[in-house]
């Protein structure tokens, strides 16, 4: 038994539980690589369980990763809310004769990112709807148009979902499509429209989606390739604390095996103006107690796998956001400048934080702000107040506010 690696807090947690609980959570700081009957017994957590499984969850994201809670300068840029999926769960999407429907030009998607570069930001974050009359080309010279205008800048960009549909317009085989985007400078691929993975939930929540199965080939294609992509999974609506040991399982089985996720992000699911939720078909998200056991059980399933724990702060406000990053997390996310999807599902929470604002909250908490890169390269760690440029009065009066972009759409829900 791995008694000795616990501190003197989480041990005392640790005993006040059941013993069948006691026992999974010392194997688990011992390094043992837990089970899915363990897994479901720890995602059904509460009260005294809780406190333990989130005090050991902090202890292994001590050991993982350290004190630092980092976070990353980026822009996320939604270039088009038009969109045929229909997926439930989302508020953004619209028909092409929709009121509020938009669709950027190259012109001003560049214009934004070049923006947002001159503002410190080292990443856009490029997403969209789905039209019907898409280019099969267009994510590519989307691409190109960016890299070719700020060719330092890591694009972050075109889910799961995106680059199967590229490869269908295209036809080309999924490799040769991946190969094409990396040669034009795609940096990674945001781990969304991963739901549950798990087709049965997935019927429920969008029957157009592509399959549990191509979003894991896809995936692992990129990440055979070079191409690191991110990880997710959406909670708090229709699937069961089975369904979240099940998706975990399998991102850590394709990290084993890859080694390419360079994060998990999990995304409490924002009811208010969703069909889904509308209707009558998923309850109204989760609640703080569901927050913190999804993000303790992440930490405990993918531990020795994925190191990286990411709250994110559009879904869950700062209260939550904190609460998770003492429960296992250790990514704060990025400063968005603007975001359009979860705004457009009823999230109430901004569309932008400032990196001075990141920090201040990191060090309510204790802990050590890091700005990284989007594969976690740390490009400055802020150890001490005094090394902060917001403290430096030069500084402060030189930075520049974020200009709010123009409200052409109602906003609204989203992954990154």
């Amino acid at each position: 038994m791995a008694t000795p690696t616990m501190n003197g807090t989480t041990l005392t947690a640790v005993e006040a539980c059941p013993p069948e609980v006691r026992e999974i959570l010392h194997a688990v700081a011992g390094g043992a690589e837990l089970t899915f009957e363990q897994g479901l017994l720890l995602a059904t957590a509460a009260g005294s369980t809780l406190d333990a499984l989130v005090a050991v969850a902090d202890q292994l994201r001590r050991e993982t990763v350290g004190d630092a809670i980092t976070y990353v300068v980026n822009r996320n840029i939604n270039f088009t809310n038009v969109c045929f999926v229909g997926c439930s769960f989302c508020g953004f999407g619209r028909g092409p004769g929709a009121a509020d429907a938009y669709s950027l030009s190259f012109e001003e998607v560049v214009r934004r990112a070049r923006e947002a570069w001159e503002r410190g930001a080292t990443e856009v974050c490029v997403q969209g709807g789905l039209p019907r009359d898409l280019d099969g080309f267009f994510y590519r010279d989307l691409l190109r148009a960016i890299k070719r205008a700020i060719p330092d800048m890591h694009v972050h960009a075109f889910s799961p979902m995106e680059i199967d549909y590229g490869v269908t317009k295209t036809g080309m085989a999924l490799r040769d499509y991946l190969r094409m985007m990396k040669d034009e400078g795609l940096g990674s691929i945001p781990g969304t429209a991963a739901e549950i993975l798990d087709d049965r939930v997935r019927k429920e929540l969008s029957p157009n989606k592509l399959p549990a199965g191509r979003w894991v080939e896809i995936i692992t294609a990129a990440h055979e390739l070079g191409i690191p992509t991110t990880s997710t999974m959406m909670y708090g609506h229709v699937e069961e604390p089975a369904d979240w040991v099940r998706h975990m399982l399998l991102l850590r089985a394709i990290q084993k095996r890859t080694g390419g996720f360079t994060e998990f992000v999990p995304l409490g699911f924002i009811h208010e103006k969703t069909r889904l939720y509308r209707h009558g078909g998923a309850r109204p998200g989760a609640k703080r107690e569901e927050h913190l056991r999804v993000h303790a059980l992440a930490r405990v399933l993918l531990h020795g796998a994925i190191k990286n724990l990411q709250v994110s702060w559009v879904k869950l406000g700062f209260e939550a956001s904190l609460a998770c990053l003492q429960a296992g997390a250790n990514d704060f996310s990025g400063t968005l400048m603007e975001e359009s999807i979860s705004k457009a599902a009823g999230a109430t929470f901004g569309e932008y934080v400032s990196p001075e604002e990141f920090r201040a909250r990191i060090r309510s908490i204790g802990r050590v702000p890091a700005e990284r890169t989007t594969t976690y390269k740390i490009r400055r760690m802020f150890d001490e107040p005094e090394d902060d440029p917001e403290n430096d009065p030069r500084a402060a009066a030189a930075q520049l506010r974020m200009a709010r972009t123009e409200s052409h759409v109602t906003y609204t829900e989203g992954a990154y």
